[in-house]
């Protein structure tokens, strides 16, 4: 009989162990677990996009910034492992290097058809905002730095640029689709109005707008509001909440202030280290205490128990992260969990 894909010769009901079949092997040592894994299998609808993702993405924020080629690889590597196929990337990401870094991968990898790649557009220095040009100029030199024909999901990042018309910027999005460069359209940065706009829009033939990125988490509610539910419920929206670990405080690593002058990623974290901050902890560590899970696991389950929410997109600087961040996936929270963590959060 097998067990999680190895061999029947390998089951308890045999005598030879695994040193007799592989030798070198210490008898003691873990029998290795073979075939897919069971990750694979676990996949969502992104809204109507058309793509089917498992429901965590791995965002390359810290890629060519606070982790370095080979370190970024290891971490994709064990993402793909545990069973994910989503990454998500800004032209502007370390001023291009996360979406270099992201497309050697892929492309030593071979791993191309297998990954939904999802990039935020808008913020590079060379070709900034929404503007038909500039729109093009960045689209063509993100696939270039990704080594690829195609971006799965282009976020149209309206934070960049609060001048051009939506039409211009969705007839430019248009002839991107056509072309094939790009497969569907998100959003970060737009109003529940915009969004209503662009909806109108499609119906004149533009392409529709189907994921929708907005700063989420259970310390940050406010930017997700009622409009913006509204909205996003009614379109059919997929919702790929960022900044979910809030910066990492979420995963509970750091409790009390440095002293000294902070760094980016210091000052980001000092902003939590309040009562409230220390509440939300506690409440995460008792829930990932009678699960037998970290706290970043219960923040991303937090996350996906939230209605709308398809898939957070998380940053990590170590494979051991992806690996407790994954485990989020499997956790269902009751309603007590989630009344108990929504109360110190307040």
């Amino acid at each position: 009989m097998a067990f999680f894909g190895v061999d029947s010769k390998l089951s308890s009901s045999s005598p030879e162990t695994l040193s007799t079949i592989v030798p070198g092997v210490h008898p003691s040592a873990p029998i290795p677990v073979q075939g897919p894994p069971v990750g694979r299998n676990v996949r969502t609808p992104l809204g109507e996009s058309g793509i089917d993702i498992f429901p965590l993405i791995l965002g390359g924020a810290e890629f060519g910034w606070n982790v370095d080629l080979e370190s970024s690889h290891d971490i994709l590597d064990t993402y793909v492992e545990l069973g994910g196929n989503a990454v998500h990337t800004s032209d502007s990401f370390a001023a291009g290097r996360s979406e270099h870094i992201i497309g050697q991968w892929l492309h030593s990898r071979g791993l191309r058809d297998d990954v939904a790649l999802m990039v935020r557009i808008g913020g590079h220095a060379d070709n900034p905002g929404l503007g038909p040009v500039n729109l093009v100029r960045a689209v063509e030199a993100s696939l270039t730095r990704l080594r690829t024909d195609r971006i799965d999901v282009l976020y149209l990042d309206a934070t960049s640029d609060s001048t051009t018309a939506l039409e211009d910027t969705l007839a430019t999005a248009e002839w991107l689709v056509d072309s094939g460069k790009v497969r569907a359209l998100g959003a970060i940065g737009y109003t529940a109005a915009q969004l209503v706009e662009a909806r109108i829009y499609s119906s004149a033939g533009f392409p529709r707008i189907t994921v929708l990125d907005v700063p989420f988490n259970v310390l940050r509610r406010h930017e997700f509001d009622a409009d913006l539910r509204l909205v996003a419920g009614a379109q059919g929206m997929a919702v790929t909440p960022s900044h979910a670990l809030e910066h990492g405080f979420l995963a509970g690593r750091q409790r009390t202030r440095l002293r000294g002058t902070l760094s980016v990623r210091g000052a980001q974290l000092a902003a939590n280290l309040n009562r409230r901050g220390s509440r939300t902890l506690r409440a995460l560590d008792a829930v990932g205490t009678e699960l037998g899970v970290p706290d970043a696991a219960v923040a991303v389950a937090w996350l996906l128990a939230q209605k709308l929410v398809t898939a957070p997109i998380i940053n990590a600087f170590a494979s051991a992260q992806v690996e407790e961040l994954v485990q989020g996936v499997g956790v269902r929270l009751s309603r007590a969990q989630l009344s108990d963590i929504a109360r110190a959060s307040e």
